[in-house]
């Protein structure tokens, strides 16, 4: 018996002559593959909350979580599936190739981006203060176009970011390094330990530590920890749970732990982050914001 389409729900939530913003949201009944698709334009795909799989051929996909940025080329076909039926929600950037030409294409003897990439702290947060700013009905359109076109940069940048060639080279590693992520980012918040994700790998912890490394250039206590302060961000930055409670929804032994770790990734407390978006003042916002010290990005 086929599987029910998921229900999906898409917006156009801004649109210039540089840049078209929209929202993507999705709420599977499983995690089969959808029919296939084509964009006329470039998309980066800028997931909030959620996780989805993007296959772009047989026994190849990448993962959109919320600390990821995951391109699609103009023309190119591909399919969409939502790992444990989980969902998300998504902000869509859309752009020709004129708005970006040397990123998209790269100078020669550059390669093209990489289908996915690890987003900076300060992307996140501009991810998020678009997201708001896309709800407010009396934000300044400049405004909007200015952090679209600055998140759109940033989201570029770290396609650019790919792995090692070496890394490349280790196709059994990829595809065992894949399956963690997957697990991690259907349930980033699970007590997970070393020997638990080298069961889904199929691998020793030994290996799996040595060729998640190689593959995506951080260890996996880094990966999971930027995968629930991301997960943890959309909730703060909605800023309707208390904080101890998304805290421990995202993994974190306490309120404390999660404050050290949200501060050293993204320069502030998550009390302050709430305090200065809800104020809306985005350019002490954006002072707060710094480079992330926890991982590669």
């Amino acid at each position: 018996m086929t599987p029910p389409p998921p229900a999906i729900i898409r917006r156009s939530l801004f649109e210039s002559d540089a840049i078209r913003i929209g929202s993507f949201a999705a709420r599977p009944a499983s995690d089969a593959c959808g029919e296939v698709e084509r964009q006329n334009e470039h998309v980066v795909v800028l997931t909030c909350a959620g996780v989805f799989a993007k296959h772009e051929a047989p026994g190849r996909h990448v993962l959109g979580t919320p600390s990821h940025a995951v391109f699609i080329r103009a023309d190119t076909a591909y399919r969409i599936a939502f790992p444990g039926a989980v969902g998300d929600r998504a902000i869509i950037l859309r752009f020709r190739d004129e708005v970006a030409p040397d990123e998209v294409e790269g100078p020669r003897n550059v390669e093209p981006l990489a289908p996915h990439g690890l987003l900076t702290a300060d992307a996140m947060i501009r991810r998020g203060l678009l997201r708001r700013r896309l709800t407010d009905r009396a934000a300044d359109r400049l405004a909007i176009e200015t952090l679209g076109l600055e998140l759109l940069d940033q989201s570029l940048r770290a396609l650019r970011d790919r792995p090692s060639p070496r890394a490349c080279a280790h196709q059994r590693g990829a595809r065992a390094v894949e399956r963690v992520k997957e697990a991690v980012a259907v349930a980033p918040g699970d007590a997970w330990s070393v020997a638990r994700l080298a069961t889904i790998a199929h691998l020793s912890p030994f290996h799996l530590c040595r060729v998640f490394r190689e593959n995506t250039g951080t260890s996996i206590y880094d990966y999971v920890l930027r995968e629930r302060l991301a997960l943890a961000l959309d909730a703060v930055l909605g800023g309707g749970d208390d904080l101890t409670a998304i805290a421990l929804d995202a993994g974190f032994a306490s309120h404390s732990h999660f404050t050290a770790r949200f501060r050293r990734f993204f320069g502030c407390t998550p009390s302050a982050l709430r305090r200065e978006t809800s104020a809306r003042r985005v350019g002490e916002l954006r002072k707060i914001v710094t480079a992330p010290v926890i991982g590669r990005a």
